[in-house]
C-alpha cells in the first residue's frame, strides 16, 4: 500500500487549495486582495506541476516493481513444480519474462553477459543479476533526480512568498501621523497574509512530499531485494567449478593451438611454392635479358655498383649529421641546465636581498624608535630644567 501513498499528495493539494480560496474570499464574492490571490495561485500551480511530474515517476516505479513482485511469485511456483531443480535453462532464451520495458532491457543485456561466459552446460563465471537490476535503475526510473529535490524546492517557494508577502506590504505602507498610518494598515496586513500563507502551505507540502517520497521509494528497494533473493535461489546460471574451467580452457587452448599449426604449415607450403616459381621467373628473366643484352648488362651492373658507392658516402655523411645534431642537442641541455643553475643563484639572491631589506628596515625602526624616545626624554628633561 504505500506505493499508492502518492495520491494522497493530490488530495492534501485539493484541500489546500480550497482553504486559500476560502480565506481569500472567492467563495463568498468578497475578494479582499487580488494580488494575494495571484501570487498564491502561481505558487500553486507550480507546485501542482511538480506533483504531477513526480506522479508520473512515481507510477513508472510502480509497474516497474509490481512486475519484479509477479515475477518473483512465478519463478518460486516454477521452481517448485520443477522439484527445486535451477531454472535458468527456461529463461535465457524466453524475452516475455518481464512486462516493463526497462527490466526487458536490462534482462537481455544480462542473458548477454552471461551468455558470453559459457563452457559446455555451464558458466566459467557469472556476474550477478544486481549489477543490471539494481537501485540505480529505480532511482532512474522514479525521478529520484528529479523528487529528492522538490522537498526543498517547496521549502523555498514558501521562503520566496513570504519575502513577496512582506514587500508587498512595506511597499504599500506610508505615513506621516496616525491617521495616514492607520489607513495603510490595510495593504500592510495583506501583504503579511500572503506571506503567511505561502509559508504555511510550502511547509505542509515539503514535509508530506518527503515522507510519501521516501516511503515509496523504500517499499521499492524492499521489493527488489525480494526479487534479487528468489532470483539467486531459483534461476542463478550454473556455475563450473574450477577444475571444469581449467579442463575447458586446456581444450579450448589445444584446439587453438591445432587450428594456428594447421594454418602456418598451409602458410609455409604455399610460401615454399611461391618461392620456387619466383626462383625459375627469375632465372629465365636473367637468361633472356643476358641473351638480348649481352655486355650492357655488366655496364649496368658496374652503373649499380656505383649507384651503392655513392649511397655508402651518403649513409656516411648522414651519420655524420646526425652525430653534430646529437653533440649540439647535448650541449643546448648542458646550456639549459647551466641556466637553471644561474636562475636559481639569482633566485636565493633576490631572497637574500629581500631579508636584508627588511632587517634593514626593522634595524631602521628600531634607529627610529630609539631616537624618538632619546628626543622625549630630552624634552622632558629640558622641561624640568
Amino acid at each position: 500500500m504505500k506505493n499508492k501513498l502518492f495520491y494522497g499528495l493530490f488530495v492534501v493539494y485539493a484541500v489546500m487549495v480550497v482553504f486559500i480560496l476560502y480565506v481569500n474570499g472567492v467563495f463568498t464574492g468578497n475578494v479582499t486582495s487580488m494580488s494575494n490571490l495571484v501570487i498564491n495561485g502561481v505558487f500553486l500551480v507550480i507546485i501542482g506541476i511538480m506533483f504531477l511530474i513526480s506522479a508520473a515517476g512515481f507510477l513508472q516505479l510502480n509497474h516497474l516493481t509490481d512486475d519484479l513482485l509477479k515475477v518473483s511469485a512465478a519463478l518460486q511456483a516454477e521452481y517448485k513444480e520443477e522439484g527445486n531443480k535451477n531454472l535458468w535453462a527456461n529463461l535465457q532464451e524466453r524475452k516475455d519474462v518481464f512486462e516493463d520495458e526497462n527490466l526487458r532491457t536490462a534482462f537481455a543485456k544480462y542473458r548477454m553477459r552471461v551468455r558470453s561466459s559459457r563452457v559446455g552446460k555451464r558458466y566459467a563465471n557469472t556476474c550477478d543479476i544486481e549489477d543490471y537490476i539494481n537501485d540505480e535503475l529505480l532511482d532512474r526510473v522514479g525521478c529520484s533526480y528529479f523528487n529528492s529535490g522538490i522537498s526543498g524546492t517547496m521549502t523555498g517557494l514558501g521562503i520566496l512568498g513570504t519575502f513577496i508577502g512582506l514587500s508587498l506590504g512595506l511597499g504599500s505602507f506610508s505615513g506621516d501621523d496616525i491617521y495616514t498610518i492607520s489607513d495603510n494598515v490595510g495593504p500592510l496586513l495583506s501583504g503579511m497574509k500572503v506571506a503567511f500563507h505561502t509559508s504555511v502551505y510550502g511547509i505542509i507540502f515539503s514535509l508530506i512530499f518527503n515522507y510519501v517520497y521516501r516511503s515509496i521509494m523504500a517499499d521499492a528497494y524492499g521489493k527488489l531485494s525480494s526479487f534479487l533473493d528468489v532470483f539467486r535461489q531459483c534461476a542463478m546460471p550454473p556455475v563450473g567449478s574450477g577444475d571444469e574451467n581449467t579442463a575447458a580452457m586446456l581444450v579450448y587452448q589445444a584446439n587453438t593451438a591445432n587450428y594456428m599449426k594447421q594454418l602456418l604449415d598451409m602458410a609455409r607450403g604455399e610460401s615454399e611454392l611461391q618461392t620456387k616459381a619466383m626462383h625459375t621467373m627469375a632465372s629465365s628473366f636473367l637468361e633472356q635479358l643476358q641473351s638480348v643484352m649481352g655486355t650492357q648488362l655488366r655496364g649496368l651492373g658496374d652503373t649499380l655498383q656505383t649507384v651503392v658507392r655513392a649511397q655508402d658516402i651518403e649513409a656516411e655523411a648522414s651519420r655524420r649529421v646526425l652525430e653534430a645534431a646529437r653533440a649540439l642537442v647535448d650541449s643546448n641541455r648542458k646550456m639549459q641546465e647551466d641556466m637553471e643553475m644561474i636562475l636559481d643563484r639569482q633566485e636565493k639572491f633576490a631572497r637574500d636581498l629581500a631579508e636584508q631589506k627588511e632587517e634593514l628596515a626593522s634595524a631602521c625602526d628600531e634607529i627610529s624608535r630609539e631616537v624618538s624616545n632619546q628626543l622625549y626624554t630630552f624634552d622632558q628633561m629640558k622641561e624640568l630644567t
